[in-house]
């Protein structure tokens, strides 16, 4: 009978095989690491996977569903966002509170510039990938970690005004009299 770490240890073996294995059927390496990490901790959690001598193939079949689920989540997002009015960029601009700017420059560089290029100046992401010569992929987690730092940062900052979108905020910076209260 194997143990957890058996399979733990047959699946850490063939690391680089699955790597491969999915970078011949997705976009990017990086859209592979992150279907791979994903796996890894589904997998890991599944109580099916429990023979180390049967856990390659089975990982290789999740692996299989998640290249799958992957595409789907693809196209189930760009149809969202054809569906999806975009506000016009004064109206942006217009309710986001004066906190958010600011803490923006407080973001690693790399994530300040990629919400400052795509979201305040509206160049596309597949633009500002060219424009930083990485791939599209690449571009969309940047934006997405930017955003879920900037998020966090917002909800340090702000507290509750935040977690209504800051769109009906009253604190002091927005109004130019000083700094949110500190929350926590």
């Amino acid at each position: 009978m194997s143990t957890t770490y058996d399979v733990v240890e047959t699946l850490v073996a063939n690391h680089r095989r699955f790597l491969s294995f999915l970078e011949k059927r997705v976009e990017s390496r990086e859209a592979a690491e992150d279907i791979l990490q994903e796996a890894f901790v589904r997998g890991l959690d599944s109580p099916s996977l429990r023979q180390a001598d049967s856990a390659v193939a089975w990982f290789y079949r999740a692996l299989h569903n998640a290249v799958i689920d992957h595409y789907r989540r693809r196209g189930a997002e760009a149809k969202a966002l054809q569906a999806m009015p975009q506000p016009e960029q004064d109206e942006m601009l217009d309710t986001i509170c004066a906190c958010v700017s600011d803490l923006i420059n407080t973001l690693k560089p790399e994530y300040a510039q990629a919400i400052q290029r795509v979201d305040l100046d509206g160049l596309k992401p597949g633009d500002y990938a060219e424009e930083e010569k990485i791939t599209a992929n690449s571009a969309r987690v940047r934006l997405f970690r930017a955003r879920e730092a900037l998020k966090r940062r917002v909800i340090q900052s702000c507290g509750t005004c935040a977690e209504h979108g800051c769109v009906e905020c009253g604190c002091k910076r927005r109004t130019g009299e000083g700094a949110c209260p500190p929350t926590g």
